[in-house]
This record gives structure tokens, C-alpha cells and sequence, in this order.
């Protein structure tokens, strides 16, 4: 089997230009439809993050069938368990598939769909290049271990991204995509009532945040979800059964605090204090991103359906 391309060298720019060259306007037509019934920004951006940073954007995480009934897959993983967005991604590829069948790769739209929801919640537009293919195959393993935690360390942080060919800088700037999306409570229930094991609240929190953060999320209520800018990844406090789809018992609220963004659009207030900078080094490490890895040529295959791999 042939390396993947780091860089995405061999993708081009409107790859689909003969084989089906409406392809990029159906799916920017999809996403829209999508933002303004759903307003859920976050949504494809993150199941495009957590697709590329296992083993390259090539839609792996969709898969749900990859020929082996005893194995688990991707989306099984703790870390990928409360994304959400999936469906999304199987009602704009069914789109393409009426248009253009076998044509365009789950990867790409993926990849475009990310980029487009970004753009129309207020983020930069960048670039995305198309041509990759999707794998044959998922990782769960290297999911469940790989995905940075919102817990890590800045140590751990760094060597994850690092690994992927991001440098400090650039990683800043990809976790500054967090100030759209919701996290669980139990992503801070530790830090609001129990820090370290002392059985008291972590005294660098101010007093008043502090406690509107406990009216949002209060210790006996621990699979509450709210609107932050963090990591819209896992529950850590009790895995559930990753065989059985259900809503994970979660509900939502509207705001963390007044302090905090509502997570609803792309803004700077991650890093409000040099916002036009961070618009800049996001929109271009998002391309870097979007390249890492990736499936080309007669590597992988194109899905007809996202979730399963296509049999030979």
C-alpha cells in the first residue's frame, strides 16, 4: 500500500471540475440548509477534526461497517461518542450521489462541508482542495488513544499535534476553533467542586464565574451539557455502550455564563485580544489541516455510502 500525502501535494483545486462539476456548489447548498434549520456550526467542524486527526482526513470516523462484525470502529471511541453531525454528513452526500454517483469521495465533502459551515457561522473562508479518497478501514484504537483530551496537559497537547506535523503556533490557533460548540459538565465538574482531590473548587476560578458556573452545573447532574468554547469531544465520568445509538441522556443549556460566549457562531473572543491574527493563522492552518494525510489516486475508494466501506 502507498503512503498517505502529509501535505496534500497531490489534491487539486476543483478536482471534480469534468467528473461533476456542481459537486462543490451542492454541498455548499447542503451546509446552508443545514446552519440556518440547525444553527449547529459546530457540528461538521468537529467530525472533520476528529476524522483528520486519526490517520488522515479520509472519512474514516463515518464508517460504521467495515466488513468485521467483531471489531469496533472509529465512531465507537470515547472521544468521537458525543460528536454529533453524522447524519449531516449522509444527507449532503446523498445529495451529491443523485447528481454524480460514485463520483466524489465522503473525504471531500467532509473536508468542504467543514470549511463552509465555518465560513457561514462567521469564520474565514480558506482554501480546500479536493481529489482524496476514502479508507477501507477505521481506527478505533488509535481514537480512543490519540485524540487530545480536554484534560491533557499543554505537554501532552503539543506532542499529539506535534506528531501530525503542527507547530506550537499553529496548534494555539487550532484550539481557538473551539469558541463555537457545547461541552459536557463533567469536562469541569472536577475543577467547580472537587480540584485535585481537595474536595474544594479550583481556586484560580473568580468567585462569580464560579458560581454561575455551578448554576449551569450542579454536582448532581453531571451529563448536563453546556455552550462553551472547549473541546466538544467525550464524557469521561462513565463510558457508555458504544453499540447502541441513543441521545446519551443529555440536555442543553444556552450559555455557560453570561462571560462566556454562547458557542452559536464563529467569533474571536478565544482569543479576543488579537482577533484578526487568529482569523488569519485559523484559516490557514485549517488548509494544512484539511491536506494532512490524505488518500489520492487509487488509494481507498469512494463510498456510496458514507458509513460503509464499498464491497469488492
Amino acid at each position: 500500500m502507498k503512503e498517505r500525502i502529509r501535505d496534500g501535494s497531490n489534491l487539486q483545486y476543483n478536482f471534480y471540475k469534468v467528473s461533476c462539476p456542481q459537486a462543490e456548489n451542492i454541498v455548499r447548498s447542503a451546509v446552508t440548509d443545514i446552519y440556518f434549520n440547525h444553527r449547529d456550526l459546530h457540528l461538521l467542524f468537529f467530525v472533520s477534526f476528529h476524522d483528520c486527526f486519526i490517520q488522515g482526513c479520509d472519512a474514516s470516523l463515518l464508517l460504521e461497517d467495515n466488513g468485521d462484525r467483531n471489531s469496533s470502529y472509529e465512531k465507537q471511541a470515547i472521544p468521537n461518542q458525543t460528536l454529533k453531525g453524522n447524519d449531516k454528513v449522509d444527507l449532503i452526500k446523498e445529495e451529491v450521489e443523485q447528481a454524480c454517483p460514485g463520483v466524489v469521495s465522503c473525504a471531500d465533502i467532509l473536508a468542504l462541508a467543514a470549511r463552509d459551515s465555518v465560513f457561514l457561522g462567521g469564520g474565514p473562508f480558506y482554501p480546500v482542495l479536493t481529489g482524496r479518497r476514502d479508507s477501507l478501514q477505521s481506527f478505533f484504537q488509535e481514537a480512543s488513544d490519540q485524540i487530545p483530551r480536554p484534560d491533557d496537559n499543554i505537554t501532552r497537547t503539543l506532542h499529539l499535534f506535534n506528531l501530525r506535523g503542527f507547530n506550537a503556533r499553529e496548534t494555539v490557533s487550532l484550539l481557538g476553533a473551539h469558541n463555537i460548540g457545547k461541552i459536557c459538565c463533567d469536562f469541569i465538574q472536577q475543577r467547580l467542586y472537587d480540584f485535585q482531590g481537595t474536595g474544594q473548587p479550583d481556586p484560580s476560578i473568580p468567585l462569580d464565574f464560579l458560581s454561575q458556573m455551578r448554576q449551569n452545573c450542579p454536582d448532581n447532574n453531571k451529563n448536563n451539557v453546556i455552550s462553551n468554547g472547549m473541546f466538544s469531544t467525550f464524557t469521561v465520568s462513565k463510558p457508555m455502550n458504544v453499540h447502541h445509538s441513543n441521545n446519551k441522556g443529555m440536555s442543553y443549556k444556552q450559555a455557560l455564563s453570561s462571560a462566556v460566549s454562547s458557542g452559536a457562531s464563529f467569533d474571536t473572543h478565544y482569543y479576543q485580544n488579537d482577533g484578526s491574527t487568529f482569523r488569519m493563522d485559523f484559516a490557514r492552518v485549517m488548509l494544512k489541516l484539511s491536506n494532512l494525510d490524505v488518500l489520492t489516486g487509487n488509494q481507498g475508494q469512494v463510498r456510496l455510502n458514507c458509513s460503509r466501506v464499498v464491497s469488492s
